[in-house]
């Protein structure tokens, strides 16, 4: 009763060595997604429905795209906390582009973009060349693109009446029933996928996080590398803002305080080390998860909102210290 199930028989196979990779790699956080599934299913009677679990990957697909790039900054022993306030400024940038300077949709997306690229560079510069902890400088980031968000919105939400197209990327429905922005969120996640399994810079990130010291002895450009990272987490932020602006029809200031709180849960949940070095893609898919299935849950109970931000501020601390206990029993084996 107490074997382990050995999947590693199926890793060679073309069709079912993927599906058993990515079975032994999340069968953990699987497991407790499905009986987290079973217990709403129980006490609530809306939990599984088409309707709710469209909800769910909506909700979620914000997360999706903050964590993912907050998962590359924590693979290489980072973190990148700018992810909410770059909501706020790149949302209210696009609208306050459309509504109050009659700049074209396409153009105003590509400044909000922009803007997550530079943000993202110029963290990941200085994280790479001034050597100051990731943590210090994405939280002055943090502080300054919320103050900047503010400023551009003149400190007030800025709705949007111009454009009838823009609230399209946000609302739409591929299929008459796939909101768009579970699309966007399954392409990044693929992409990344690809990023990390497939491409030389994948590789790199792993060796980076894993190892900086021995990377650099092999030749790896650590600072370039931390540069694309920073400037990818970057970009992924500002899109979100982008996605949640045209869902709102409006550019909103205040709006994701404390977004990056859920991405880190559902990086480390999905098995991304705060120590480095490790993480997958298809881990993290499930981690956003099961904080979207919490949150829905607890809603669905009718359990005060507040108590969201107490089990999210338990399952960080837990998974770090599964992930800790982790470390120092590889440790162990490894002397």
């Amino acid at each position: 009763m107490n074997k382990k199930i050995d999947l590693s028989k199926y890793d060679d196979h073309k069709v079912l060595g993927p599906i058993a990779r990515y079975l032994n790699a999340n069968l953990g956080i699987l497991g407790a997604f499905i009986a987290l599934c079973v217990v709403l299913t129980i006490a609530t009677d809306s939990f599984m429905t088409l309707n709710n679990w469209l909800t769910i990957l909506r909700t979620i697909s914000t997360t999706g795209f903050l964590a993912l790039g907050v998962m590359l900054t924590i693979m290489l022993g980072g973190i990148d906390l700018i992810a909410g306030a770059m909501i706020a400024c790149s949302g209210c940038l696009v609208v306050v582009c459309m509504e109050r300077f009659g700049i074209p949709m396409i153009v105003a997306i590509i400044i909000g973009l922009v803007l997550g690229l530079i943000v993202g560079a110029i963290n990941g510069t200085i994280i790479a060349y001034a050597g100051i902890h990731p943590f210090v400088v994405t939280l002055a980031m943090q502080s300054i693109l919320r103050g900047a968000a503010y400023l551009i919105a003149n400190g007030q939400p800025v709705p949007l009446y111009s454009n009838t197209t823009f609230p399209k990327i946000g609302t739409g429905l591929a299929f008459g029933v796939v909101p768009y922005p579970i699309i966007y969120m399954l392409i990044f996640f693929f992409l990344q996928y690809m990023l990390l399994n497939k491409t030389k810079l994948g590789r790199y990130i792993y060796a980076v996080g894993g190892n900086e010291t021995a990377a650099q002895f092999s030749g790896i450009n650590i600072k370039k590398v931390k540069i694309i990272v920073w400037t990818i987490s970057g970009f992924l932020a500002s899109f979100a803002g982008i996605v949640l602006s045209a869902r709102l029809a409006s550019g909103q200031p205040s709006t994701s305080i404390g977004a990056e709180t859920d991405a880190i849960a559902g990086c480390v949940l999905g098995g991304t080390s705060m120590y480095g070095g490790v993480g997958n893609t298809g881990g993290v898919l499930i981690g956003i998860m099961v904080i979207g299935v919490i949150s829905n849950g607890l809603t669905l109970m009718h359990v005060d909102s507040n108590w969201q931000y107490v089990v999210k501020g338990v399952i960080i601390l837990l998974a770090v210290y599964v992930d800790m206990m982790r470390q120092k029993k590889m440790q162990s084996r490894s002397e």
